[in-house]
């Protein structure tokens, strides 16, 4: 009887661990330098929101990754090569990347902002006309602030990071910024004694960021994205999204997911 009862245990134990054994895992590989995406800490460990969202998907369906800090230059060819099975690291889907490598459903909004003192009139793109106006070289937000100035425009200054750029604004060395969402929402997160607030403008082209596989990877694309809607429906994403930026505010439209800038993650 006892035999038997342990032969039982055994069997169970060896089931459970074979299964644990079973469970996949995937190499994600992330850049390092895109502060509050993905960084590395002080340990050397990849931190960021995109990491807590794949670790929370991985989580929600199951399966393990490894994180691998990746080089952006060549990052998605480590996908072709089987180096690597899932890329996320702030990544624009853009009609050319499709044709390179399949995405998730859209995780983020990737957009500009026009970025001002608490107590400024600017309303729109075309009201920086009037205004001195900080971008990042090189940047989105130089290339459509340049469209409304001009290009050589002596009311653009141009900054090698946000965090530089963000200093000179609170210090009136310029009195209007353009800048990536995401990054410009970290920074007023982490400086709340900065009063800056966003303003959105219809110019400004809504894309957004997605998680990446192989070309023709159906079966890790499907994972990774019902992987996203438990998240979202269960608050995970919320929770996550808050740590990094501020709470999103969900539409009321069941239908569809949408945060606080009404972007439609899926349909």
């Amino acid at each position: 009887m006892v035999k038997n009862w342990m032969k039982a245990c055994c069997l169970v134990a060896a089931m459970i661990g074979t299964a644990h054994a079973a469970q996949q895992t995937y190499v994600v590989g992330s850049g390092g330098t895109y502060r509050p995406f993905e960084f590395e800490n002080s340990q050397k460990q990849l931190e960021g929101f995109d990491i807590d969202i794949i670790k929370a998907i991985a989580k929600a369906e199951g399966f393990d990754i490894k994180l691998v800090n990746t080089p952006w230059e060549g990052i998605f060819a480590t996908l072709s090569t089987g180096d690597r099975d899932i890329i996320i690291s702030g990544i624009t889907i853009t009609d050319k990347r499709k044709q390179m490598v399949d995405f998730s459903a859209p995780y983020f909004p990737a957009e500009q902002s026009i970025v001002v003192p608490a107590d400024s009139k600017v309303t729109s793109l075309e009201a920086l006309k009037s205004e001195k106006v900080g971008v990042v070289n090189s940047s989105t937000g130089d290339i459509v602030v340049s469209d409304v100035l001009g290009k050589n425009s002596t009311s653009i200054k141009r900054f090698d990071n946000t965090p530089l750029m963000l200093q000179e604004l609170f210090e009136d060395g310029v009195s209007a910024a353009v800048g990536d969402v995401g990054v410009v929402k970290y920074y007023i997160k982490q400086h709340p004694e900065k009063q800056f607030k966003l303003v959105p403008d219809a110019k400004f082209e809504r894309q957004y960021f997605g998680i990446a596989v192989a070309k023709g990877n159906s079966e890790l694309q499907a994972k990774i994205n019902a992987g996203l809607q438990k998240i979202i429906a269960d608050g995970t994403y919320a929770k996550i999204y808050k740590t990094w930026f501020d709470p999103p505010r969900p539409h009321r439209n069941k239908t569809h997911t949408c945060f606080h800038h009404g972007y439609r993650l899926w349909r």
